[in-house]
């Protein structure tokens, strides 16, 4: 699910809820047509997933601070959901334009189902087919909002004006850093390294070079201390992040290490975005060899160059939500490498418990409950958001690569016929394929796959799990961590969950007025395993 950077800084693209009111009144007609074509910036023929947004005119300017409407989007946390269309663009040419019919393919209905009025209209061309993982970003053609009146007299028209620029990894918000972060700031720049290694492995697997990709994080000192070796923390981000989110991670844990609210330790930010979604470290017939990757090729070639600690005490693992799965999976697949994962608001590790679901009961539906009510999948203070149909079903609008669900799917899965994953429950209906969730169980269920295999883990994984999840996890991921928790109980197994009560998805690293505290603490917990004879504390959080 969506980790801590994607809801710092792109989190709010998907539009997740039920959407606007429909119109029952008369029967709809035929199609919705739109005419877009390419505005000035564009001078060559360009293809994509063109996607309309909708959104009504006069609840938008009422939610927009200055009544300013100037981008329209889809967010599941926003106070006005949008209307979505959607078609796939093989060549725009400049001068001509295409037409698209907002009834055709659209979320969460066609829009000549909007009740009449006027709505704020803009169109975006996701020219490399990942507005799923990321939203709207460098490369992507956007026209400006055009304020229409639906049903439309005349065929409304937009042009494609604006190309999104590229941003500089570091070039993040002020609002995004601490005091802390910002006063160590250029050195942080300095002692994060660039990672681009090229797998071998993977490279095998694809058929063409396939980068790995993040930051080395060396900690102040490094250079003075010529003979001094550093434990290590391989850190990954959740859904919806990468290597340009990493850098605000690494500038933040440089900042604390530098006043000593950290332990100097090297940090290796991993980046596990992928055109897929998030491959998640997972060895897969769809996504290729990643943990093997990591484990055989990059940590191997890192240890060479770098003064790290080459035991399993002096290597640990954190992530959160994709993340925090992707890190608790390493930790079990690979227990003698690992000397503990410190995962945090992890995704389900127990599949009786998907987001609330239980994959494995006869007649399973990710839509519906026995009951017929809606299976929900996003939760805000208590008030349910999103459920699990509109998540899917949008998400089928916006792209096929990319989503979520598909993330899951390509990760878990085994291959189709067509050399794609197979799905896992119908788009459609929600239905459950019973036979691809019995591929999922013996392949990547985690407690299945510890409880099946703990005579041979006990010796190397026993003490290392570390698990902390609010109790009101946006995304019900809670219920899944109690799952596992009982399953490692129940074989005697030493582990650490810590369930903190009323913390969200969003805010589990929250202590006081410190946005990070959490992860300072984790921190911490890590240097006493690695350094246990140490004397070096914490010096008081400055919030």
């Amino acid at each position: 699910m969506r980790g801590m950077h994607r809801m710092v800084a792109v989190v709010l693209g998907f539009g997740l809820c039920a959407g606007m009111a429909l119109a029952r009144d008369a029967a709809p007609p035929a199609h919705s047509p739109f005419r877009v074509g390419l505005g000035n910036a564009q001078h060559e023929p360009v293809s994509g997933r063109l996607l309309l947004f909708a959104v009504d005119a006069k609840a938008a300017a009422a939610a927009a601070k200055d009544g300013k409407v100037e981008e329209v989007d889809a967010s599941p946390f926003g106070a006005v959901q949008a209307s979505v269309a959607a078609l796939e663009v093989g060549r725009l040419v400049p001068g001509q334009g295409v037409e698209i019919d907002a009834d055709a393919l659209a979320y969460p209905a066609g829009w000549s189902r909007l009740p009449p009025g006027e709505y704020f209209v803009q169109a975006v061309l996701d020219t490399n087919h990942d507005y799923n993982y990321g939203g709207r970003g460098a490369g992507d053609l956007v026209s400006p909002v055009l304020k229409v009146r639906l049903p439309a007299k005349a065929i409304p028209r937009l042009s494609l004006d604006r190309v999104l620029p590229a941003r500089e990894p570091w070039d993040l918000p002020p609002r995004y850093f601490s005091e802390t972060t910002r006063k160590h700031l250029d050195e942080a720049r300095r002692a994060a390294q660039p990672l681009d290694f090229i797998s071998p492995a993977l490279s095998a697997f694809w058929g063409r070079p396939i980068h790995m990709r993040g930051w080395v994080l060396l900690p102040p000192g490094y250079e003075a201390k010529a003979g001094q070796t550093w434990p290590v923390v391989y850190s990954t981000h959740g859904y919806g992040g990468s290597a340009a989110s990493l850098a605000g991670s690494a500038a933040m844990v440089y900042g604390a290490m530098a006043e000593q609210q950290m332990p100097p330790m090297i940090w290796v930010f991993l980046d596990e975005s992928s055109p897929t979604g998030t491959h998640e470290f997972a060895d897969s017939v769809n996504n290729g060899p990643w943990g093997q990757a990591l484990t055989t090729e990059l940590i191997p070639q890192l240890e060479s160059r770098y003064r790290m600690d080459t035991r399993p005490s002096g290597r640990f693992l954190t992530g959160h939500s994709s993340g925090g799965w992707a890190t608790l999976w390493l930790q079990t697949r690979y227990p003698k490498i690992f000397g503990g994962t410190w995962s945090t608001s992890p995704d389900p590790s127990d599949f009786h418990d998907f987001t609330g679901v239980d994959l494995y009961v006869p007649g399973a539906n990710v839509y519906r409950k026995p009951d017929g009510s809606a299976w929900p999948l996003v939760r805000d203070k208590g008030k349910v958001v999103a459920s699990f149909e509109a998540f899917a079903k949008l998400e089928r609008v916006l792209g096929e690569y990319g989503g979520q669900m598909a993330s899951f799917e390509w990760v878990f899965s085994p291959r189709g016929a067509a050399g794609r994953p197979m799905p896992m429950f119908d788009r459609d209906t929600g239905a459950v394929d019973p036979a691809v969730v019995a591929y999922w169980r013996d392949h990547y269920d985690i407690a299945h796959l510890v409880q099946m295999n703990w005579p041979r883990l006990k010796g190397d994984l026993d003490g290392k799990i570390h698990l902390i999840v609010g109790t009101a996890d946006t995304f019900y991921l809670d219920g899944a961590a109690h799952r596992l928790k009982a399953v490692l109980d129940g074989l005697g197994a030493k582990s650490d969950f810590r369930f903190l009560p009323d913390r969200t998805h969003f805010d589990l690293f929250v202590q006081g007025g410190d946005r990070t505290a959490l992860l300072k603490q984790i921190s911490w917990e890590m240097y006493a395993v690695a350094r246990p004879e140490a004397k070096l504390k914490p010096t008081a959080v400055t919030p």
